[in-house]
């Protein structure tokens, strides 16, 4: 019998918003904007919303003449096509993150949070350059269930907002910095050797992962 999942070049997991809580996401790079499409289309005819990340402009505008209905987010890469609300948010997820640069990172990380059910704080631009910046917004965070901090350059602000809270810390490094940033090798580094204790880290630039793990940790929480 043929798998009414399988489209040839992908196999839809339906049944992973039942199991685990957070529906199946599109990894928009390296697929043609056909196959994302296609994916869009399975999902939403199963009664799924469909939540693409990583999405070129060029493969967004694509897609968006098939769909003209879907909304695309440039500044964050994603692009997403809803047939059934999203879920009514609750809790709190507070993203961080350094500078202005980090920006479509930190975005990736809330929209994420936000699409699985967490209500979300941004605090923007609050890198260590500028400490005073961070200090006089801690009551902002200070409640969150999970903290998303996102940095580029040598990556410390996790640590340094690890050691003002005791919520869960969510860091992620970017590829953001000059040479000796290594691509943010050298921020994935010292986020791994945190003097705070309980810093998680995520890959570079993976602000979705560290939604998906905020979104996760808010909802056992609230």
């Amino acid at each position: 019998m043929v798998d009414p999942t399988d489209l040839g070049f992908a196999k839809p997991d339906f049944d992973r918003l039942r199991r685990r809580g957070i529906p199946e996401v599109i990894y928009g790079s390296g697929k043609t904007p056909e196959q994302i499409a296609e994916i869009i289309a399975a999902l939403n005819g199963r009664g799924q919303n469909a939540f693409a990340t990583r999405v070129s402009p060029e493969q967004a505008a694509a897609v968006r003449e098939r769909f003209p209905d879907a909304t695309y987010r440039s500044d964050c890469r994603i692009l997403t096509r809803d047939v059934v609300p999203l879920p009514e948010p609750r809790g709190k997820v507070a993203v961080l993150c350094a500078g202005t640069s980090d920006l479509p990172v930190a975005e990736e990380a809330a929209v994420t949070a936000e699409r699985m059910g967490a209500a979300v704080t941004r605090v923007y631009d609050v890198g260590v350059a500028g400490l005073h910046r961070l200090l006089s917004r801690v009551d902002s965070f200070a409640d969150a269930l999970a903290i998303v901090v996102v940095a580029g350059m040598e990556g410390a602000l996790p640590s340094v907002v690890g050691g003002l809270t005791d919520r869960p810390v969510i860091a992620v490094p970017t590829s953001v910095g000059y040479g000796a940033s290594f691509h943010g090798l050298a921020a994935l580094l010292g986020m791994l050797n945190s003097c705070a204790a309980g810093v998680t880290v995520v890959n570079i630039d993976n602000g979705f992962g560290a939604g998906v793990a905020a979104a996760m940790v808010n909802r056992q929480s609230c």
